[in-house]
């Protein structure tokens, strides 16, 4: 029996490589998928293949490749810091003219054709999500526990798809106070925001101690219903 969701490293340009997963239809709205700071690594490949097996032509590009090109890291310790260094160092020019090239690359996959497409990302992630739903013409947009979007607040009046935010109630990195910051932001916009009480930042990811099973649940299925409804 051939597997529900075929896969593929591609190359969107020179150097700049992502993650594809197709869905068991090899056809479907597309989504772009954002890593975290720890590379397109095996829990983020996964998440693509979670998300193809719901119907969606997914596309995780490998944001460190100007560095580190297909980096895969751990959590801890030295993996870490690693993480935050490659991710410090980014600029955002750079950021900005990748997530346009990797928009416009799962647009023109012919599994896609004339679907729509969306974004999806954690924590870097998150905040690159919502910069692509700021500076690029996708339909929607699901930040997971996206840090620094509270600084980007200015962009907010460039925003024109639908989004739906995901935090964690207990996240040390992104206080409460932030995430009202963005809930202000986006009065009159359309935008949902959960907040998870019993979590912590990273709750999504199953290889981390933040793994939080219910909360986890619970967001993929409401990420996964507001993408059916914006992009199907």
């Amino acid at each position: 029996m051939n597997a529900p969701v075929r896969t593929q490293w591609l190359t969107i340009a020179p150097g700049f490589d992502a993650y594809l997963a197709l869905p068991p239809a090899d056809r479907g709205p597309g989504l772009v998928l954002f890593q975290e700071i720890f590379g397109v690594n095996p829990h983020i490949r996964a998440v693509a293949e979670q998300y193809a097996a719901d119907g969606f032509v997914v596309l995780a590009p490998d944001v460190f490749w100007r560095q580190a090109p297909r980096v895969e890291l751990g959590y801890e310790d030295a993996d870490r810091r690693r993480g935050m260094a490659l991710a410090s160092a980014c600029k955002l020019d750079d950021l900005l003219a990748d997530i346009a090239s990797t928009v416009a690359a799962l647009r023109a996959r012919p599994e896609v054709g004339t679907a729509k497409v969306g974004a999806l990302g954690y924590c870097m992630g998150g905040r690159l999500a919502w910069l692509a739903a700021a500076t690029t013409d996708i339909d929607a947009a699901v930040p997971f526990y996206g840090g620094g979007i509270h600084t980007m607040l200015d962009r907010a009046a460039s925003i024109r798809c639908p989004l739906q935010f995901h935090y964690a109630g207990r996240d040390a990195h992104i206080p409460l106070s932030a995430v009202e910051q963005v809930r202000e932001a986006l009065v009159g916009k359309p935008a949902e925001l959960h907040v998870y009480p019993g979590a912590e930042h990273g709750f999504n990811c199953w290889s981390r101690d933040s793994y939080h099973a219910a909360s986890a649940a619970l967001a993929h299925g409401r990420a996964t219903a507001f993408l059916a409804q914006q992009l199907f």
